[in-house]
């Protein structure tokens, strides 16, 4: 419950940090028994859109407007596409390239961190294609050489494609070793435990279930606090040359 209008929520020109007590859910079209959480879209300046859809047992989404990047929270999803079903649960995850028919449906009641992006096509190179996969099954490499945070690439890396998803882990006490400013932009969620993130030139503590959108420049820092690892979900745009040439 609210006191006096406090949270954790700020919007700046360069970031938000959205937390759960700030979540509106709303419906959207061709979606049956699934509320959204639109956490960012062309509204706030975002070049992707993230959302956390909320599935009741049963419920489907729509067809995707642009590409589509699935990733399970919590639950059960049943993905069709083409002549093969995907059965995903916690941890599971799934690309979608622009126009390819597909259903999602829930086999329970689930949660899922639906990222898309209008596809930029690159001269020369091949069309991404479908990816399925579940986070478990790939191998973590560390970020610099520190073994305390590990980093899996949940996307394909290569011309075809035009963004990358990642899930970084950090041990207790491990943090980035630099604040890093760069043209690309992010959307994360905090999956698990806690830290303290620095985006521009203010200080936020954050905690599992939390959304941040950085956009481009915006000066970005993470150190883990707490007694079990921090973990999130991170998107970034890449490959693709910033005049869009």
């Amino acid at each position: 419950m609210h006191h006096l209008g406090l949270t954790r929520s700020s919007l700046k020109h360069d970031h938000l940090l959205q937390t759960p007590d700030t979540f509106i859910r709303t419906p959207l079209p061709g979606a049956e028994g699934v509320e959204f959480v639109v956490h960012a879209g062309p509204q706030l300046g975002a070049r992707f859109t993230q959302m956390t859809a909320e599935f009741a047992a049963g419920g489907s989404l729509g067809p995707a407007p642009a590409q589509r990047f699935l990733y399970v929270i919590e639950g059960k999803l049943e993905l069709k596409a083409g002549s093969k079903t995907h059965v995903l649960s916690s941890g599971g995850f799934a690309f979608l390239p622009q126009g390819t028919p597909h259903t999602v449906s829930a086999l329970t009641a689930s949660r899922a961190a639906v990222i898309e992006k209008a596809y930029e096509t690159q001269p020369g190179a091949a069309a991404p294609e479908m990816v399925v996969g579940n986070e478990g099954n790939i191998a973590p490499v560390t970020l610099m050489g520190d073994e305390a945070l590990r980093v899996r690439s949940l996307m394909p890396d290569g011309p075809p494609y035009d963004f990358a998803v990642n899930t970084m882990t950090y041990d207790p006490g491990a943090a980035l070793s630099m604040v890093e400013i760069h043209v690309m932009e992010h959307g994360l969620l905090m999956l698990e435990g806690g830290g303290i993130y620095r985006l521009g030139d203010a200080w936020y503590p954050v905690e599992a279930g939390d959304f941040i959108w950085m956009g481009p420049y915006c000066p970005q820092w993470f150190g883990a606090l707490g007694k079990r690892p921090a973990k999130y979900l991170i998107y970034k745009d890449w490959r693709r040359h910033p005049l869009g040439a």
